[in-house]
C-alpha cells in the first residue's frame, strides 16, 4: 500500500482555498495554511486502502468498474492506467443517460460495430464519396465518446470518479441505479455523494496518478485471483457431474427396491393359491 511520504510527495494533501471549501469535508481536513486547506493524509491512506480492497473484490467477481474523468489533467492518466487493466472509462463529455438509458448507448455502440463491418466486407467501397465521408465522421464521433466502453455489455458494478463535483451527472445516475460510487473528493466537494470517499487533491496530475496506481493495482490483483481460482477449480464441473450421476443412481436403486417390495406380497399370494 502507498505510504504517507509518497502521498505527501505527490501533493495529495493540497486542497482548495478556504473560501471554496465544502463544510462536509471538515472531518478530512487537517489544517489551513496560507488560506488553503490541507487534507489529512492519514485519513487519505486509510480510505484509499479501504476503497482498493472493495474494488479488488468487484474485479475478482468478474464485474466491471467504470472510470469517469473528463477534466483535462486527468484524461490521459486515466486512459493509460485504466486501459492497462481492461476496464471501461469515459474521458470525453459524459453523455446524459449513459447509465440510466444504457440500452440506447448499447445501440450506438452496435452502430459503430456495423460501420466497422461495412468497411471489412466491402460494402463501404460501394458508397459514394459523400456517403463515405458522412459515415466516417459519424464513426469518429462515436469512437471519441463511446469507444472506451465498447466492451461494456451491461451497467457497471461500480463507478470511480475523479472530481465528483464536475462529474455530478454521472454520480446522480449511479445513485438512481444503486451503483456504488468511488471517488477522489477534494475540499470543495461533498463527500456525502460518494460511497467510498478518497479525500485527495483531484487537480494535480501526480495526485491523480498515485491514487490510480493503487486502484488499478488492486483491480489487477483481483483479476489475477479470479483466474487462479478458476484454474484451481477446473475439475469442479466434472465433480459436480459425477455427483449428479451418483445421486441419480441412488434414486434408481431406491425405485427398484420399492418395486421389489410391491412384487413380494403378490408372489406370496400366488403361491398360497
Amino acid at each position: 500500500m502507498v505510504s504517507f511520504e509518497e502521498l505527501l510527495e505527490a501533493g495529495v494533501h493540497f486542497g482548495h482555498l478556504k473560501r471554496k471549501w465544502n463544510p462536509a469535508m471538515a472531518p478530512y481536513i487537517f489544517m489551513e495554511r496560507g488560506g488553503i486547506h490541507i487534507i489529512d493524509l492519514h485519513k487519505t491512506a486509510a480510505k484509499l486502502e479501504e476503497a482498493a480492497a472493495a474494488i479488488k473484490q468487484i474485479a475478482k467477481s468478474g464485474r466491471k468498474i467504470l472510470f469517469v474523468a473528463t477534466k483535462k489533467q486527468a484524461k490521459d492518466i486515466v486512459a493509460e492506467k485504466v486501459q492497462a487493466v481492461n476496464m471501461p472509462y469515459v474521458t470525453e463529455r459524459w453523455s446524459g443517460g449513459m447509465l440510466t438509458n444504457f440500452p440506447t448507448i448499447r445501440k450506438a455502440v452496435k452502430k459503430m460495430a456495423t460501420i466497422d463491418k461495412m468497411a471489412s466486407d466491402g460494402t463501404f467501397d460501394q458508397l459514394s464519396k459523400r456517403e463515405k465521408l458522412q459515415i466516417s465522421r459519424q464513426r469518429e464521433k462515436l469512437q471519441k465518446t463511446l469507444g472506451s466502453i465498447a466492451d461494456l455489455t451491461k451497467t457497471p458494478a461500480a463507478l470511480f470518479v475523479i472530481d465528483v463535483t464536475k462529474e455530478k451527472i454521472a454520480v446522480k445516475e449511479a445513485h438512481r441505479l444503486h451503483i456504488p460510487v468511488f471517488g477522489m473528493v477534494d475540499t470543495n466537494s461533498n463527500p456525502n455523494d460518494v460511497d467510498f470517499v478518497i479525500p485527495a487533491n483531484d487537480d494535480a496530475a501526480k495526485s491523480i496518478s498515485i491514487v490510480l496506481d493503487v486502484i488499478t493495482k488492486a483491480i489487477a490483483e483481483g483479476v489475477a485471483e479470479r483466474k487462479s481460482d478458476k484454474d484451481n477449480n477446473g475439475d469442479a464441473p466434472k465433480s459436480n457431474k459425477n455427483r449428479g450421476n451418483k445421486t441419480r443412481a441412488r434414486k434408481a436403486n431406491k425405485a427398484a427396491d420399492a418395486d421389489k417390495a410391491e412384487e413380494a406380497p403378490a408372489q406370496e399370494e400366488k403361491s398360497e393359491n
